[in-house]
């Protein structure tokens, strides 16, 4: 990482030799700059998405370009922004003039100036997405780096161009990008930088709540999220926008008994499902599987600790978190929700006798997210006790053998009654009434308890014997 001739070889790609050709056109020099020039430097690879910056027009740059290659890549002009945009079949290609920028204090939109490429080398988040190689004939190749971006790609250290104060206030979302970048990239974010995010941190407040949000769904989305939500606990960015996580942290002890710390945990679950899946609303799950305890947290001087019903509640706390995160509603809510409610519900079937009719009541509940929750379930086991690891991972095998069971047997999942309202109105005469539920649920329950089985004969024999019984309890 650091030969001339490798700076080079970043750009051997021809389209590299078309923008030459469109900048030396319209006689603007043209560069190379960010996520590109950094990944190839850290790893020697390229990618799809390549920044263009021009000393001059970006657009008349970018139109050049689409001329030279020809009529079939559409360019797209976002005129306001002073910025274009070329998809050929395997690259999008960005273009931008270089630009200087200041901010006023209750915005993070800036005030944008043309400028020189040190001008726009300095308006960037960090010192490795400062790197830029130019890409005209006098100096083809020759990489620019005024900020020794190159040394900390080699010291994998996350740090500003400038005074960290002042490029967090300008633009707060940086913050959450730094730590994005340092546990995407398992880098460390130099210490003058991690300090002024702590100072800096309440001006995540001028931020837009889908900004904060994308940030953290891609620290979701790494391999090991822990990394970026354990950075985003360290800095005190995670108090400023979702504190209820940040209050599961802690162990108080009482009478010499503690308990253990619901954010470490916590961490460990999201790891553990990340290790498993890539479905981020199921890392949600994991993430605020646990979010009602410190509201359930109560102290007995014989049992010790103790956090019952902490599903339920936390499961109520679940709309109210992503309406104000401005995080999806409808299926992502609605499942999340669900996971949270059912998931300590395995782990509690292994306590007992596993009966069929507590495996049929969680397969009806849980539905098509039965395997999320099992998954989840085993996530959840975090003990470091090599024996009671060994057995709770035993006894949920014996749970899942007994799903794939019951479920064969009684085709539960997804349930549908076997006997509709319709028929119920039709055999007792009734119009559509609190007594037809009631009936419904009498053969749902049935069926569940393993009174009847699962079709619609049985169903509708036991409609006949305990409707009349529920219709004469609504008269009285």
């Amino acid at each position: 990482m650091g030969q001339h001739q490798n700076y080079k070889k970043a750009i051997s790609n021809p389209i590299f030799q078309t923008i030459q050709q469109a900048g030396s056109h319209v006689n603007y020099p043209v560069y190379v700059i960010g996520g590109y020039v950094r990944d190839f430097l850290l790893k020697n690879q390229t990618s799809k998405d390549i920044d263009i910056v021009a000393i001059g027009s970006g657009i008349e740059v970018a139109k050049e370009v689409a001329r030279l290659l020809d009529t079939r890549h559409k360019i797209t002009i976002y005129k306001n922004f002073g910025t274009a945009m070329i998809k050929t079949d395997d690259l999008i290609l960005e273009f931008v003039g270089a630009r200087k920028e200041s901010y006023n204090r209750n915005s993070r939109k800036p005030v944008v100036e043309n400028g020189s490429m040190e001008d726009d080398q300095k308006r960037r988040d960090f010192t490795i997405n400062a790197l830029a190689i130019s890409l005209n004939k006098n100096d083809w190749g020759q990489l620019i780096d005024p900020f020794n971006g190159l040394q900390d790609l080699r010291k994998k250290i996350i740090r500003t161009p400038l005074d960290p104060d002042i490029t967090f206030s300008d633009d707060p979302l940086r913050m959450m990008r730094a730590v994005r970048f340092a546990s995407q990239l398992n880098f460390k974010i130099h210490r003058e930088t991690f300090e002024a995010i702590k100072r800096n941190k309440k001006r995540l407040k001028i931020l837009s709540k889908e900004r904060i949000i994308d940030e953290l769904n891609k620290i979701m989305s790494h391999d090991k999220p822990s990394v970026g939500l354990r950075l985003l606990f360290e800095t005190g960015l995670l108090d400023e926008f979702f504190p209820e996580l940040v209050q599961l942290q802690g162990v108080e002890e009482n009478e010499g008994k503690t308990h253990k710390d619901n954010f470490y945990h916590t961490l460990e679950v999201v790891d553990n499902v990340a290790a498993e899946s890539d479905n981020l609303w199921l890392r949600w799950a994991a993430l605020l599987h646990d979010i009602g305890k410190p509201a359930t947290k109560r102290y007995h001087e014989k049992n010790g600790w103790s956090f019952h019903g902490h599903e339920f509640v936390g499961s109520k706390m679940v709309p109210k978190i992503f309406k104000r995160l401005k995080l999806p509603l409808g299926r992502p809510l609605e499942y999340v929700q669900k996971l949270v409610l059912l998931s300590s519900r395995p782990i509690a079937l292994i306590e007992d006798e596993v009966t069929d009719s507590a495996i049929r009541r969680l397969l009806f509940e849980a539905g098509d997210d039965i395997e999320d929750l099992m998954l989840l379930s085993e996530a959840d086991i975090t003990t470091k006790n090599k024996k009671k690891l060994q057995q709770y991972r035993e006894n949920l095998k014996s749970v899942r053998k007994k799903l794939i069971e019951v479920e064969e047997r009684d085709k539960i999942r997804n349930f549908q009654p076997p006997v509709s309202g319709e028929e119920i109105m039709a055999y007792f005469n009734l119009k559509p009434s609190k007594p037809v539920g009631q009936i419904k649920e009498a053969i749902k329950e049935a069926i569940l308890e393993g009174k009847i089985q699962n079709n619609h004969d049985e169903a509708y024999d036991y409609m006949k014997k305990i409707g009349e019984e529920i219709i004469a309890s609504n008269i009285e």
